[in-house]
């Protein structure tokens, strides 16, 4: 297919938000888009979605995508349509489901193991069944693992001898594939045994008496998808849950552009994108004046190591004192590093670190009862980036500084206008298999189905 062809589709399908499928139908319907393209009348659309994908992701492997952002802020420069040396910002994330399917641990395992004995069936030309027996894993020649199994799952006997042949499964595939000559599907089968150890070594452990048993709980940077390695469980709020990744954007308070992006596994903080957000912003040669975030954001980097002319916008964390005197009541003297008591008891204090005041001038103290009833005395944490902490609270209580922060919420509808236009589920992306060339030989096809790697570079 003509390079420029596509990219006057790309093109179009920028201005118009229209997805892949409705690009391939424009171009059969919407005359438009056919003066655009030069198909007019054409009655078959000269392009596939599958060759769609195929240019974007040789887009992106070329750093097109990269360059789109560099030839912008050039444009920028010439025209001055946007300021680009003095950036006010907002920066947050939504949730982004992954494209591969989340499965429990036996499932995972059977998925695995499958999928490395499907891959020396089809280099052999054989069915799966009959290499699944050959290799000494008969589980593995059904359409189901559990299904092979047949046990109670209710009874926690039945689950543990389940566990112990799905083992046996894996032991026996190990060898097999082991044995295997030297080839590309060897190679790949490989792969996905090691996938299934991954999965053993996080969701099974060993007990006393030599048996084996699923791990209680879940375990850190659990694997949930064999056919996305980096999807994983992750919460927005205690209450929503979801599996895949965060989707971050740094949205421009002026220009209304959105100038970075990053994307994260679900269960990674906020503040770990800030990183990729700065190297965004990097050859866009910008000074980050203000920047408005919420909490989760207020670890990262780029406060922690903010330079003086950066203003952070964030509404503080509540301070908790119950019955007692707040954080609050106790005096920072930074020229001085001395914290003041409300009875004006002084003592040094460093950032980071907690503050015992002594036993003996607390027990003597007439406002003990407003301030703690521990017979040490009362302590005071001192949280690493205090004094950002306290103009924050002293912001927020103006009419001005609680304007300030309602300014965060057009990025909150960046994010819900890109969920519109894009979807909030990961594109799934052939970045592991090779192109092959369609049918009708109009570019090439992702030879990889709905279930393969999920697409990280999509936003």
């Amino acid at each position: 297919m003509p390079p420029a062809l596509l990219a006057l589709v790309t093109l179009l399908q920028a201005y118009t938000r229209a997805s892949d499928a409705e690009a391939v139908e424009a171009a059969v319907m919407d005359r438009r888009w056919q003066v655009v393209l030069d198909c007019r009348d054409c009655t078959d659309a000269p392009f596939s979605t599958g060759t769609l994908v195929a240019f974007r992701e040789r887009l992106i492997a070329a750093e097109k995508d990269r360059r789109l952002i560099e030839r912008t802020v050039e444009v920028a420069a010439q025209t001055k349509g946007f300021g680009h040396r003095q950036l006010r910002a907002a920066l947050d994330s939504s949730p982004l489901w992954g494209a591969g399917r989340v499965e429990d641990t036996y499932n995972l395992l059977g998925h695995a193991l499958r999928k490395a004995v499907g891959m020396l069936a089809r280099q052999q030309g054989r069915e799966l069944a009959a290499q699944a027996a050959e290799a000494g894993a008969p589980l593995l020649g059904g359409p189901s693992l559990k299904a092979a199994l047949d046990c109670d799952w209710d009874d926690p006997e039945a689950r543990a001898v389940a566990l112990e042949q799905v083992l046996a499964t894996l032991e026996a595939v190990e060898a097999y594939v082991t044995a295997q000559a030297e080839s590309p599907a060897r190679t790949a089968a490989q792969a996905s045994v090691a996938v299934a150890q991954q999965v053993v070594a996080q969701d099974v452990e060993a007990r006393a008496d030599g048996t084996v048993a699923l791990r209680e709980g879940v375990a850190a940077a659990r694997r949930i998808s064999v056919e996305d390695p980096d999807m994983r469980h992750g919460r927005k709020c205690r209450s929503q849950l979801f599996d895949g990744y965060k989707r971050h954007v740094l949205r421009d308070l002026d220009s209304q552009l959105i100038r970075a992006v990053g994307l994260t596994p679900a269960n990674a903080p906020e503040a770990s994108v800030t990183p990729d957000i700065l190297a965004d912003l990097a050859p866009q040669q910008v000074a980050l004046t203000e920047c408005h975030i919420d909490r989760a954001y207020l670890s990262s980097t780029l406060v922690r190591e903010r330079g003086p002319e950066l203003t952070i916008f964030c509404k503080a964390w509540p301070v908790r004192s119950g019955p007692h005197f707040a954080k609050t009541a106790f005096h920072l003297d930074w020229d001085r590093a001395v914290i003041r008591c409300p009875q004006q008891v002084e003592l040094p204090f460093t950032p980071g670190g907690v503050v015992h005041f002594p036993a003996q001038a607390c027990a003597v103290c007439p406002l003990r009862t407003q301030c703690t009833s521990s017979p040490r005395g009362r302590s005071v944490s001192v949280h690493p980036d205090e004094r950002l902490l306290e103009e924050l609270r002293t912001r927020q209580v103006t009419p001005a500084g609680r304007a300030a922060l309602r300014e965060r919420v057009q990025v909150e509808h960046s994010l819900a206008h890109i969920g519109a236009w894009q979807g909030d589920r990961a594109l799934p992306w052939a970045a592991q298999e090779p192109l092959r060339p369609a049918p009708d030989g109009r570019g090439g096809e992702s030879a990889c189905p709905s279930a393969s790697p999920g697409c990280l570079r999509d936003a």
